[in-house]
């Protein structure tokens, strides 16, 4: 896989997880509503993945040293990377209960960050646990913070 297309891969997959798993997850504590997940994770699937992908673009455009084929490399593989990897939580809040699919979007997207990080850091020859350890935690602090958020905007604007 060429550089462009690692870029694009690496930023769509672990921001693809992160940002769904926060939505899912605030949206659930917050709302308890399914609608509003799935409505949220079409919404990121699209509107970040675009905006993503326009981000990478222009960040790789800024350095000045990559073609034009490169930066569209990135661009796409960003955009495809982070709109399939947000539509694949749509499964589990489709086929299941909701607080079973939070669950298993957890699940899913935690075993998406540590394969990746496991994988990366391997072909760099690096700690595999380190990289699992580091990237799983900033996981995990984004779906504490995004839970209570959703908390707290259900006491305060809540039924």
């Amino acid at each position: 896989m060429n550089h462009s297309i690692k870029v694009g891969v690496s930023f769509g997959l672990n921001s693809g997880v992160i940002t769904t798993l926060g939505l899912i997850v605030g949206l659930y504590s917050g709302t308890q509503s399914a609608l509003a997940v799935i409505g949220g994770i079409i919404t990121i699937a699209i509107a970040d993945a675009f905006s993503d992908a326009l981000g990478i673009h222009v960040s790789e455009e800024s350095e000045g040293v990559h073609t034009s084929l490169e930066i569209w490399q990135s661009t796409i593989a960003t955009f495809l990377t982070k709109f399939f990897i947000a539509m694949s939580f749509l499964v589990p809040v489709l086929l299941l209960p909701l607080g079973q699919a939070v669950l298993t979007s957890v699940v899913w997207g935690m075993l998406l960050v540590a394969n990746f990080s496991y994988t990366m850091a391997r072909a760099q020859n690096k700690s595999g646990l380190h990289a699992v350890t580091e990237h799983l935690t900033i996981a995990v602090l984004v779906i504490i913070i995004t839970y209570f958020v959703g908390v707290l905007v259900d006491n305060r604007f809540g039924p």
